[in-house]
């Protein structure tokens, strides 16, 4: 009898001890909470002074780069130790949003400390056109799925790289009058763009400007 008391003290203790390690699996556990972007989205590279690439950045969930863009990555590390491949894709994103929105608002001042020129009159043209048209766009952007750097190089002193956003979009264009002429908010889009950013490494300016934007086929 006594045996049997200890074996079953023995049990509890040891799925007490499972309990305070593994804790109570319900398949909905709170997600860590990620550090949102500065309030000023411009894509900057120098918020922090990593020196290598962070590992994660080559690990096949948490992807960062793509593997063909690995050699412009490290030269970019090189020529910029201050480069800091999270960062750069926490506020690419954060670009991404606010340059997508205010485009579809038409809300070209916002647009246009954060581009070139030719992308600039790209948007203004487009918005122009629009506006002639009598068409608003009453765009979403649901989420962003995937931010990764496809493509980076580095010349001298100026750094290119080219982010592929993976995002779902609802869209539609109302006319004049407010009616629906085309899409649908209930039923979200997948897009994939290339976002191209460039910055002189050499000036003290941290940020980086949108130089090219195409869709990936």
């Amino acid at each position: 009898m006594t045996v049997i008391v200890i074996l079953a003290l023995v049990a509890l203790f040891i799925g007490l001890r499972l309990y305070s390690v593994l804790g109570e699996r319900t398949g909905h556990e709170q997600q860590p909470i990620l550090k949102p972007a500065d309030p000023d989205t411009r894509v900057e590279a120098r918020p922090t002074q990593p020196s290598a690439v962070p590992q994660s950045a080559q690990d096949s969930g948490d992807l960062a780069y793509l593997p063909t863009a690995g050699p412009g990555v490290r030269a970019l590390l090189a020529a910029d130790p201050s480069f800091d491949v999270a960062r750069f894709l926490e506020g690419g994103k954060a670009a991404y949003r606010m340059i997508l929105e205010a485009f579809w608002r038409g809300d070209l001042a916002a647009i246009r400390p954060h581009v070139d020129d030719h992308v600039y009159e790209t948007f203004a043209t487009a918005v122009d056109q629009r506006s002639k048209d009598g068409l608003t766009l009453d765009n979403r952007l649901v989420a962003i799925e995937q931010a990764v750097i496809s493509e980076a190089m580095v010349d001298r002193d100026i750094a290119v790289v080219t982010v592929r956003f993976e995002a779902d979009i609802a869209a539609i264009t109302r006319n004049a009058d407010g009616q629906v002429v085309a899409g649908s908010l209930s039923d979200a889009v997948q897009t994939r763009d290339l976002w191209t950013f460039r910055r002189d490494i050499s000036s003290p300016d941290p940020n980086w400007r949108l130089i090219e934007t195409d869709e990936e086929e």
